[in-house]
């Protein structure tokens, strides 16, 4: 699987990674989502789209979205564990803050060969995830989730700890990380507003008004109990 991710650009590898992650939110990736998150214009991802499905790698439908195949699923998932890997090494071994990592990773990751990504496994540890708690891939292309949930369907009263992290924008992460919030961090809901509004979310001593967006983005185990008395 390595060395079929090593024969295609690191341009088309961002494509799949991109079209994963939205694949994995929403079904099919919108080609205004991929031009929005890999920051080009709508032209250039049709024709890119239009290269990767000649390769099998993604089917097209009109008014849906796009969607990857089997062998572009594979491909995926093979620079996801090397841009997990990669946060890891940046984390791990630079010690880079883990709300920094992100988008070094995504450069990163391109320059990781299969020769590479056993070696860099193995000096760090066999990590089973990111720095932001998200899944690394295993090399046979496997994921396994944790059994988590989004913090928005907490209510008032109930906390968790915080299992992942799933936005990788450097200024969420770097406001979050601010605030406190990391994976292993108990938080608890303390206000909901109303549909969509601003959630406010209590770590430690501190409570904060985050906006229900950002607050979708934490995934939680759910402890059942209040944080206080």
């Amino acid at each position: 699987m390595q060395a079929k991710a090593a024969s295609i650009s690191s341009k088309a590898e961002e494509y799949l990674e991109a079209i994963y992650r939205l694949e994995r939110k929403r079904g099919f990736a919108k080609t205004v989502e991929l031009s929005r998150n890999l920051n080009v214009v709508p032209g250039s991802v049709t024709n890119t789209i239009e290269g990767l499905e000649r390769r099998g790698l993604v089917t097209h439908e009109p008014y849906r979205g796009v969607k990857l195949t089997e062998k572009g699923r594979k491909l995926a998932l093979d620079v996801l564990r090397r841009h997990r890997l990669a946060e890891r090494l940046l984390t791990d071994v630079l010690h880079l803050d883990w709300s920094e990592v992100h988008e070094p990773a995504c450069r990163l990751e391109h320059a990781i060969t299969a020769d590479i990504v056993k070696p860099l496994e193995k000096i760090l540890g066999h990590p089973k995830t990111c720095p932001h708690g998200n899944p690394i891939p295993t090399a046979c292309g496997g994921i396994l989730e944790e059994k988590s949930e989004p913090l928005v369907n907490l209510d008032p009263g109930e906390s968790g700890i915080i299992a992942k992290i799933t936005d990788g924008k450097a200024d969420v992460l770097q406001r979050l990380a601010a605030l406190g919030i990391a994976p292993g961090v108990r938080v608890e809901i303390e206000e909901k507003s109303s549909f969509r509004g601003r959630i406010t979310i209590r770590v430690g001593e501190e409570s904060s008004a985050l906006e229900y967006k950002v607050v979708s983005k934490i995934h939680v185990k759910r402890t059942g109990r209040r944080m206080r008395g």
